[in-house]
């Protein structure tokens, strides 16, 4: 990040998407074009699902679900109650680092799940953040990032107490 200030902003709980993405892209022009503070925006969604540029076509709910197509990196995931939702609009230092930036909130999520005694960590070529024990490897939250002018955009997922019964609607993040 470029700025020294950073605003935290608190949306609640139940935010429709389209509302949180308009909101979102505002937030974006003004750090691009106002100088403004970095903000990092907490809420939780209503039930979404969100297809990133990599989504497939199997990857897709299996029943009449909508889908927002966004352009952000990554497949399709899903959004919705008990889930802790992040979206960092920063000014990167370096924008190319792109990826400098993904493991810098792993890690900041994988710090977090720590406060809690969740053991979390990374898993090596893949991305977001994982619990790996005798039950397998388990994704806990997920990241799509996307950098327009510098600024990132979208932000990460956290799994905090949702029903996974959207998950088997769709193919998560390209994993079955």
């Amino acid at each position: 990040m470029t700025n020294s200030e950073l605003i935290i902003q608190n949306w609640g709980s139940g935010v429709e998407y389209q509302s949180a993405w308009d909101r979102q892209r505002e937030l974006h022009h003004k750090i691009v074009t106002e100088n403004h503070p970095d903000v990092a925006v907490l809420l939780e969604h209503q039930n979404v699902y969100t297809a990133g540029r990599s989504t497939k076509p199997e990857d897709r709910p299996t029943d009449s679900s909508p889908v927002f197509d966004i352009d952000r990196g990554g497949r399709i995931t899903w959004h919705g109650p008990g889930q802790l939702i992040g979206y960092p609009i920063v000014k990167l230092a370096k924008p190319t680092e792109l990826v400098g930036f993904v493991r810098t909130l792993e890690g900041a999520l994988i710090q977090f799940c720590e406060e809690f005694e969740i053991k979390a960590g990374r898993i090596e070529g893949r991305s977001g953040v994982w619990i790996a024990d005798e039950k397998g490897a388990r994704k806990i939250a997920a990241i799509g990032i996307r950098v327009a002018s510098g600024v990132t955009m979208h932000g990460f997922a956290l799994n905090v107490c949702p029903d996974l019964k959207p998950f088997a609607q769709i193919v998560p993040c390209g994993i079955d």
